[in-house]
């Protein structure tokens, strides 16, 4: 029996002809309006969990065509899955229809693609969606989707011990060229050292040989490598272009929505998602930068079966205690928001929780500072520039850096402007380790150098003692490694797949000291020999001149003219000091080598035009600090005697010295008034007779120079008058023959 219209929702009512036209084709629409919105009805009203028990009850071969019951219930759930998320029963239910392939192939890809979990994901779940790829129902683009899911889905897989355990079984989807990318990246994830084994090394090597170097092979080799290197034989660069690549695109927006909605309705709660926060900006819709909470590794399930959570845990000795049970959090990113974290990390070394902590923190930096529009707010510049201090320190505790940070920083460098976050950027530089030196010019020194030349003098600064803490850390990783010359790993926690000889480990402390050499003399004269600059020259080479006893390197390397004489010129005293400090030691250096080799404990070949520079640098300190022979002919600061003479300076030979040099004359002038306090006029040249000037040398050793005093002590042969000469170190021989008729010491003449 027709409705009558009276019944009829108001705005039903005026959607129909009046009742009087009683005509066939009226009275049909209306009836299909009527039937049409009672279904839409009723599907807003139908639980989730009526779609539930659907889905997990209907058979196989069951009509898609046609079904309102299946398509209203696919709707309800996935208006559901995206406004809210799936509970982990939701997931399995509806995981298991999408890969069973009751139906068609077009729903089972619909289902997946609006797959959100709201919490965290079954291990259980995965592991059932892993069985149905053996039974060749899925299609082609079914299962490339489900793989995809599950790297997106990860970090929200509570526990991955079963996953693990069936390791060989995924393994062996690696010889599917479709396939292939995807299980790769799984294994990547999923391999422990266990995993490793010599059949596995060869059948990606096979592939290998049969389709050329592919990116997700080499990554995967690159993984075994490090946990098992002997069964590695081919060399595989850390540093690998293409690697693997990010497949959230898909379930992105949805993860934010939920995550939003999770927060709004409950802000204080702890997101087991491990998704940062959202809130109302434009600078990006999907946040990286704010660390997860460390939430525990599952919500759900029994607890009497699972270890012990960190979250669980408020002591150093509680951490002890429990160290084997440990249970990591479904989200890598959150253990750098607690110091505990940290140091379980740091004493259990396990390799693939920081193979995953990489790789949340490569995409996290990539995001943000390669992904983002071009126009930020200030907040999102503040929440950049917190992340990277956590991560500075972060590193410093581990005193080493990320390789995803090592990564970032040579993409950024080519397009830095050195301002943005420029000290930390400059200080997770500090943390990269060795380059090999066929790749340091071009992924450090060529976009440094173009910074380094248009910046200021104090950016100038900040580089050279960015480099000086580099090559410190360089030098320690060797004298703590380095157990022999022909073998050495530089890295400290034996994660990185780079290996260098000690030839090559030379070669690129070399260049890195020639390049800060460089950087230094070009800037000292653009800059006007400033003080500052100066000092962070000098600062390096005083990591420079000491490294053959402080860190057991067999490598000297003295500082170049423009850092020598601007630094034995300046105006400051502290600079001549500290020069004459960095002598002091770089001749302890050359002397220790020289002594060894005479004993014959070690054979060091250290190159003769070393023995050579230092002694002109030598002879040109004391002709110009204790013997006023200044700008004389052998000295490096030669000068045509008839500029001198232009300048119409008196006695300029002596303008330089102990006494009158510009960085001394203050104290010259008040060791004169305690000599001779009743003087009116004061003659400076009195100081420079007999015992008088072995006194203000004494007196400025008291003012804090020390090192200007033990360098004449040292240096300076001992005599009653003040024209002593220098001790420079005798040459290497030419020949071996020659080692045994070598002097310790030979004095030159007295030409100055």
């Amino acid at each position: 029996m027709e409705q009558s219209p009276e019944r009829l929702h108001p705005d039903e009512r005026t959607a129909f002809p009046d009742e009087n036209d009683s005509t066939g084709s009226t009275s049909s629409n209306r009836s299909l309006r009527i039937a049409e919105k009672q279904k839409k009805k009723s599907e807003a009203e139908a639980p989730v969990s009526v779609a539930l028990t659907y889905f997990s009850q209907v058979k196989a071969g069951t009509p898609v065509t046609g079904n309102d019951v299946l398509a209203g219930h696919l709707l309800q759930m996935e208006r559901s899955a995206l406004a809210q998320g799936l509970d982990p029963h939701a997931v399995s239910i509806m995981l298991e229809f999408a890969m069973s392939m009751r139906m068609t192939s077009t729903i089972s890809t619909r289902v997946l693609k609006f797959l959100v979990p709201s919490s965290v994901v079954p291990q259980e779940v995965v592991l059932r969606g892993f069985s149905w790829l053996n039974t060749q129902k899925l299609s082609q683009s079914a299962q490339l989707l489900f793989l995809r899911w599950v790297l997106t889905m990860f970090d929200m897989i509570d526990y991955k011990d079963k996953l693990r355990a069936i390791y060989g079984i995924l393994f062996h989807f690696v010889t599917d060229e479709n396939l292939s990318p995807f299980i790769c990246h799984i294994l990547y994830l999923l391999t422990i050292k266990e995993n490793v084994t010599a059949y596995r090394v060869r059948k990606l090597l096979d592939i290998q040989s049969k389709k050329g170097r592919q990116p997700h092979i080499l990554q995967l080799l690159a993984l075994y490598k490090v946990f098992c290197p002997e069964l590695v034989p081919q060399s595989v660069s850390g540093r690998i272009k293409g690697g693997f690549k990010s497949y959230d695109s898909t379930w992105r927006t949805p993860l934010a929505a939920v995550s939003k909605r999770r927060v709004k309705e409950n802000p204080s709660m702890d997101l087991p998602l491990g998704l940062p926060q959202m809130t109302n900006r434009k600078k990006r819709k999907f946040h990286h930068l704010e660390l997860p909470a460390l939430a525990p590794p599952a919500a759900v399930g029994p607890v009497s079966r699972r270890g012990v959570c960190l979250l669980q845990l408020r002591t150093f000795n509680e951490l002890l205690e429990n160290l084997t049970s440990i249970e990591l959090p479904a989200q890598m990113g959150s253990l750098l928001s607690s110091r505990l974290a940290l140091h379980y990390l740091d004493c259990v070394q396990d390799e693939s929780a920081f193979l995953r902590l990489n790789y949340w923190l490569g995409n996290a930096l990539q995001e943000e500072f390669f992904g983002r529009p071009v126009e930020g707010a200030q907040d999102s510049m503040v929440e950049a520039s917190n992340f990277l201090n956590m991560l500075v320190s972060t590193q410093s505790f581990f005193q080493e850096g990320f390789s995803a940070t090592e990564a970032f920083l040579c993409k950024l460098l080519e397009v830095w402007d050195g301002s943005l976050h420029q000290p930390q950027i400059l200080e997770l530089l500090s943390d990269m380790t060795l380059l090999p030196s066929s790749q340091i010019k071009q992924l450090l020194f060529d976009p440094l150098q173009q910074l380094y030349f248009t910046s200021s003098v104090f950016f100038k600064c900040s580089v050279i003692e960015c480099l000086n803490s580099m090559l410190r850390k360089w030098l320690t990783w060797h004298s703590v490694s380095a157990e022999q010359e022909d073998c050495l790993n530089i890295s400290l926690s034996n994660r990185s797949t780079m290996s260098l000889s000690l030839s090559g480990f030379l070669d690129s402390v070399l260049k890195l000291v020639h390049f800060v050499g460089r950087l230094a003399s070009v800037g000292l004269q653009l800059e006007r020999c400033h003080s500052l600059l100066i000092h962070h020259a000098l600062d390096f080479y005083e990591t420079v001149c000491d490294m053959y006893l402080k860190y057991k390197l067999p490598l000297f390397v003295m500082p170049p003219a423009g850092v020598f004489y601007a630094a034995l010129l300046a105006p400051d005293p502290v600079a001549v000091d500290r020069l004459c400090h960095i002598m002091l030691k770089y001749r302890q250096n050359l002397s220790r080598v020289k002594t060894q080799r005479q004993a014959q404990k070690q054979s060091l070949n250290i190159n003769r035009s070393v023995y050579l520079e230092f002694n002109t640098y030598l002879v040109s300190m004391v002709g110009l600090l204790w013997n006023s022979q200044a700008f004389a002919a052998n000295t490096g600061l030669e000068v045509d005697r008839t500029l001198l003479e232009r300048t119409k300076v008196a006695d300029y030979s002596s303008r330089y010295n102990l006494v009158h040099h510009p960085a001394f004359l203050h104290y010259a002038m008040d060791f004169h008034k305690q000599c001779w306090p009743e003087r009116t006029e004061m003659d400076l040249n009195s100081i420079q007779v007999t015992r008088y000037w072995d006194w203000y040398v004494e007196y400025l050793g008291t003012r804090g120079f020390g090192g200007l005093r033990d360098f004449i002590k040292v240096n300076i042969q001992p005599t009653a008058n003040r024209q002593s000469t220098a001790q420079p170190l005798s040459q290497p021989p030419q020949s071996q023959s020659s080692q045994s008729t070598e002097s310790s010491y030979c004095s030159p003449s007295q030409a100055y």
